[in-house]
């Protein structure tokens, strides 16, 4: 091996893949040198006898080997180790180069420090199970059901033109008399309230706070007992606002999002002045609970509204002006002093959220849902938010995440998000990441990890080069999964890994040992074969779902109406390749139609394999039903589907081309629930998986 690949190995650049027709794709020299140099420097080699971090499982043989350059005087001297949240220590000696631990070390995080040779070594020691929670359920062979909906397409007639926490609490006890398990939501990370058209869940600013759009301003008790705000409320022109917005068909983020915080500010105020002892000792538990995390999140909200009131395109950090462009600044100290109040109010939306987002915890625990709510947690976030604003190092801010060429997306992907290097992930001990996964299983019973292949490889992308120009990075995947489990069995957190697209065979296998659920899409489920797989031969480790937020609603495959809007926004400028797609889905609708017809299902005359055949809501609703019969542990379905809708919320490979992230459900969610087709829908639903 040469230097230069040695230098390639050691960042843990992949020479080659195995794209998903098997064939060995190798990442030129040129691509790989690109994406060393987005490191910058950051690949220090191990001199201590320790690693900053050591994984060891519970109930196994502790052995810890030391290194030494001199091999003639190995290292002599005592070992201490602090076991987390206890005054108790242990000690021993180091015997032939060897640090003996005790096979009985509790779950959790322990700080062992060395000593000798006029130095000491720090090591923290991570002691974890050997699988991901789950519940009782899971282990006596349930088959549990429940829905997901991204949140913002909800439509009420309480809501302010987006759905928001009153409406997820409203959809929960809808769902209640059909005793669901489950109800799963999109990503709701903190994104950009000073640019609220940056509207995708997947790109956040921060995946370890809240997206304020989501408060239910009118829950808030300081909003309804404000004589401010029930007049601004109440005038004329805000309900003709609210009356356009609720009515809308899309989202219209520009218009709800300031609204919204007008209305929050009013709230804010009321807080300020006359909340209880009890609300303000709330809230400073918070803020001190929060730490320097919550600081960061609330000034670079408060600085980002700040200069976008007084300049135009000033869309993140890296288009500030240069003395805003890092949170350890003195401008940004004098900012923080001078708006204290400014960074105060978005510390306490992000308070606001909190509590509301808890309360829809509380409401799935009162039902007795086996799991409740899951979250959904982003690949990564941008490159100009408030995380690579305050921790530079941590990111690789030269490169971005995304996906090589496949048939679906022939030109590759970039997903525009910043990864994280796993170099300095390591040597602080996987502190950052052990933060992320807590802040993510606050307030629910499952995490859903999207893209979770990102914990074994991720593919990079030197900056403002093509999607296809990248190269896979590894990512200590041991230890990541380790530490999921650990946090899991803390938190009681199921977890469900998204392993779609080409899942490598050395992650499978990690990921059902530790317990973790795979992700299935009934489309792209087929036998050995090549027919549509049986339902009782999918693995039970599993959640069957028909379609997630990258893929086309039911009605939309269907007729595929994802090839039309693909083609109308240039996602497949090949027509060969569309060409293969479509005689592709073809194939697959004749295939389950014809397992349809083996179940002794009858569908309507004009439903067809052709894509341009007529598609009833009856046809979708004995669809749903017919894989609610799936041998999988998690079966969910989404109301889009229940009400026949064809427009996607996304179209991957598409950024301002299309509307994605707006679209809205057709109908308000109490009519959702009223509709006698639903009814009889969620009732045969729950009695194929409860039965």
């Amino acid at each position: 091996m040469s230097i230069k690949e040695k230098s390639f190995d050691q960042a843990g650049i992949m020479p080659y893949f195995f794209d998903e027709r098997g064939s060995k794709i190798r990442a030129p020299s040129h691509i790989k040198q690109a994406l060393l140099a987005t490191f910058d420097g950051h690949l220090r080699s191990r001199t201590n006898p320790l690693p900053p971090v050591k994984i060891l499982y519970q109930n196994q043989p502790h052995f810890l080997p030391l290194t030494t350059s001199d091999k003639k005087h190995p290292w002599l001297g005592k070992w201490q180790l602090r076991l987390e949240n206890s005054e108790e220590t242990l000690e021993g000696r180091v015997k032939k180069n060897h640090i003996e631990l005790p096979r009985d070390l509790p779950l959790g995080y322990h700080d062992l420090t060395l000593f000798g040779h006029k130095k000491t070594v720090e090591c923290r020691i991570i002691v974890a199970p050997q699988r991901c929670y789950q519940p009782q359920e899971l282990k006596q062979g349930k088959k549990l059901w429940g829905s997901f909906i991204q949140l913002y397409t909800l439509k009420s007639a309480q809501n302010w033109g987006v759905g928001d926490f009153g409406d997820l609490k409203q959809f929960l006890q809808e769902l209640a008399p059909y005793q669901a398990d489950f109800l799963g939501l999109n990503p709701i990370h903190a994104l950009f309230p000073a640019n609220p058209d940056g509207a995708s869940p997947y790109s956040p600013s921060s995946r370890k706070w809240l997206n304020v759009i989501y408060i239910d301003v009118n829950q808030l008790p300081e909003f309804q007992q404000s004589d401010s705000a029930q007049k601004w409320f109440a005038s004329a022109e805000v309900q003709h606002q609210l009356s356009d917005l609720r009515a809308a068909e899309w989202v219209n983020y520009g218009k709800v999002l300031p609204l919204k915080l007008k209305g929050l500010r009013f709230a804010f105020d009321e807080f300020k002045q006359n909340s209880t002892a009890l609300s303000q000792q709330a809230f400073a538990d918070f803020v001190r609970d929060g730490g320097e995390s919550l600081q960061v999140q609330a000034t670079f909200d408060a600085l980002h509204a700040h200069l976008s009131s007084r300049y135009a395109e000033q869309w993140g950090w890296d288009f500030w002006a240069p003395q805003f462009r890092d949170y350890h600044s003195e401008t940004v100290a004098q900012f923080r002093h001078q708006y204290g109040e400014e960074i105060e109010f978005y510390a306490w939306l992000q308070f606001c959220a909190d509590q509301q987002l808890a309360e829809c915890d509380a409401l799935c625990k009162a039902q007795q849902m086996t799991i409740g709510m899951y979250r959904d947690l982003a690949v990564g976030v941008t490159g100009s938010g408030s995380e690579t604003w305050n921790d530079k190092e941590l990111y690789c801010l030269r490169a971005s995440v995304g996906a090589p060429p496949d048939i679906l997306a022939p030109q590759g992907q970039n997903w525009g998000l910043t990864p994280m290097n796993p170099h300095i992930l390591k040597q602080r001990a996987y502190q950052p990441f052990i933060d992320l996964i807590r802040a993510n299983m606050k307030h629910c019973g499952a995490l859903r990890i999207d893209h979770i292949m990102s914990l074994l490889r991720l593919w990079w992308i030197p900056k403002g080069d093509c999607p296809a120009n990248g190269a896979y990075v590894r990512y200590p995947v041991d230890d990541l999964i380790a530490i999921l489990a650990l946090e899991s069995q803390r938190h009681r957190c199921l977890i469900i890994g998204e392993d779609l697209g080409t899942v490598p065979k050395e992650i499978v296998s990690k990921l059902k040992n530790a317990g973790i659920l795979s992700y299935k899409i009934f489309y792209f489920e087929f036998d050995q074969q090549g027919q549509s797989r049986h339902l009782q031969e999918y693995p039970y480790q599993a959640m069957t779902t028909l379609s997630t937020h990258d893929l086309p609603t039911i009605n939309g495959y269907w007729r595929g109406y994802d090839f039309e809007l693909g083609q109308k926004y240039g996602v497949y400028p090949n027509p060969k390749i569309l060409q293969i797609l479509r005689n592709s889905r073809i194939d697959a609708k004749e295939k389950i139609l014809a397992r349809l017809s083996e179940n002794g299902i009858t569908v309507d005359k004009g439903i067809d394999e052709t894509l341009s055949s007529a598609v009833t809501k009856k046809f979708t609703h004995q669809l749903q039903t017919y894989v609610a019969d799936v041998s999988s542990a998690l079966f969910g379905f989404q109301p889009e589907d229940w009400l026949d809708m064809t427009e996607p919320v996304n179209i991957p490979g598409t950024s301002m081309e299309y509307a994605n992230w707006r679209r809205r459900l057709t109908q308000n969610i109490d009519a959702i629930f009223a509709d006698k087709d639903i009814q009889t829908l969620l009732k045969e639903v729950k009695a194929k998986r409860k039965g």
